[in-house]
């Protein structure tokens, strides 16, 4: 299939991309450079722009690197706001310019109204610069133009002509309409607004030790020795968040002594309880950061098995638990929405970390908002209700079964567990698993990034009533 830029141009496969080649001149940044090549694969081929970021940032220095993830997820989480700037300025659709224009201006506008210790002329002339390097040179004077113009007017706010509230919030936040939409519908127009701005804020950096490799102290006091600001988390047991010290963090990390991961997240594992000598099934384990958590949680004595649809996607569960030392972890490559290759109810607890549209994480990972479409909801849900249902065949009576999403709609959440419980007696759900202050009406956990500065999740537990 093509891609939607060659698609709209006609354009023969790979020519565009071509033609987007960067050649380096001394008139760009390595950061910008960086951030425009990653942009442009986040839109060519659906990369996802953190790891990406985290990858140029190997040959980056320090920063650049800084500049480079603010650059790339800042136009990211503003791209709307951004696109009615440059449409305003430009007077003309985004949809009638090349992809490389349209990214320069994003960053050129994204400097120009956000990062106020960048010069003008440096945000005005670099994007200039990059439209050259693409082979764009026809469209240098577009971008000079649309540029000024912005640095002579920088109080036009493109949400102020908003012809209705929804549109108005979508604008502001950089959010699709139909998502505002319907949050407003479910949460409230206050609540919609608050989650649409979290959402454009840098979440904080959160990791876990892995007690069975290293001291708690020792990394801690690393940590800080790197000038690292250490807090204990309030949000899950054992986590902490850290500002600074990245290259340490990073060197941790690789080494298996900590494991970054959203508190959140986290919390997943608190719940399964997994205990030694148990048998605990995580069916949808990539990439593993759950079944490793549960691993080490176990003190590595429970059976781990981590399933996935994805050959590939098990190899990196792989790496991670052999980063992490661990042994209990088993990998098997099944299809989570058909038929498990176990005996049934023979696991003591068993995990569905179902696939999602991850609205619960769009902080990170900004691109999923322009993706995502509110027919992917139903679709998942179902597939939620299918995985869900197989996996409560292999629970033991007496057993649990955890239920998680990173998303935040009630179709892939409650909507997903009624519709099991109606068809699933023996099943209740277990209101004392989840944290007392994370726990809503239903019985589950529910996280927020405008309430408790985490990714937004869903975490519930059931138990399989035992046999009288």
């Amino acid at each position: 299939m093509k891609n939607r830029e060659e698609a709209r141009r006609g354009k023969q496969p790979g020519s565009f991309e071509r033609n987007l080649a960067v050649k380096p001149s001394s008139g760009v940044s390595e950061a910008r450079r960086a951030a425009f090549d990653i942009l442009r694969r986040v839109e060519l081929e659906s990369a996802y722009a953190a790891p990406l970021v985290l990858e140029a940032g190997e040959r980056l220095r320090a920063d650049d690197k800084r500049l480079c993830y603010e650059l790339t997820l800042g136009v990211l989480r503003r791209q709307l706001w951004l696109d009615h700037l440059i449409e305003h300025y430009a007077q003309r659709k985004v949809s009638t310019l090349d992809l490389g224009v349209l990214l320069a201006l994003r960053l050129g506008l994204y400097q120009l109204r956000f990062l106020t210790r960048v010069p003008v002329s440096a945000a005005v002339n670099e994007s200039v610069n990059l439209v050259h390097e693409a082979r764009l040179r026809s469209s240098a004077g577009l971008v000079n133009a649309v540029l000024r113009r912005a640095a002579r007017e920088p109080q036009y706010d493109p949400a102020m002509e908003a012809t209705n509230e929804i549109e108005r919030i979508a604008i502001e936040t950089s959010h699709p309409a139909w998502l505002i939409e319907r949050w407003v519908e479910r949460f409230g127009e206050i609540e919609t607004k608050a989650l649409a701005e979290a959402n454009n804020k840098t979440p904080p950096v959160a990791f876990r030790i892995n007690s069975l490799r290293a001291d708690e102290e020792e990394v801690l006091e690393k940590i800080r020795a790197d000038g690292g600001e250490l807090k204990e988390s309030e949000i899950a047991p054992g986590a902490w968040r850290a500002e600074g010290a990245s290259k340490v963090l990073r060197r941790l990390s690789l080494e298996g002594k900590i494991y970054l991961q959203d508190e959140a997240s986290q919390l997943v594992a608190s719940v399964v309880n997994a205990q030694a000598s148990e048998r605990v099934l995580d069916v949808c384990a990539a990439p593993g950061s759950k079944t490793t958590h549960m691993a080490i949680e176990s003190n590595d004595q429970a059976l781990i098995v981590a399933g996935d649809i994805h050959a590939h996607r098990l190899r990196v569960v792989g790496e991670s638990v052999a980063r992490q030392s661990l042994q209990s972890v088993r990998r098997v490559l099944f299809d989570a929405e058909r038929e498990l290759p176990f005996v049934e109810r023979v696991f003591d607890r068993v995990l569905v970390d179902a696939p999602c549209t991850g609205t619960g994480t769009l902080r990170r990972n900004p691109e999923i908002r322009w993706r995502i479409t509110e027919r992917n909801v139903a679709e998942l849900s179902g597939i939620q209700k299918r995985i869900l249902a197989q996996a409560s065949k292999h629970v033991r009576a007496g057993g649990r079964l955890v239920y998680s999403t990173c998303s935040v709609e009630r179709e892939e959440n409650e909507e997903v567990v009624k519709a099991f419980l109606d068809k699933h007696n023996d099943f209740a759900v277990l209101p004392r698993a989840v944290p007392a202050n994370f726990r809503t009406g239903f019985g589950a956990a529910r996280t927020w990034p405008h309430r408790h500065d985490t990714d937004g999740f869903f975490i519930v537990a059931l138990e399989r009533k035992a046999v009288i």
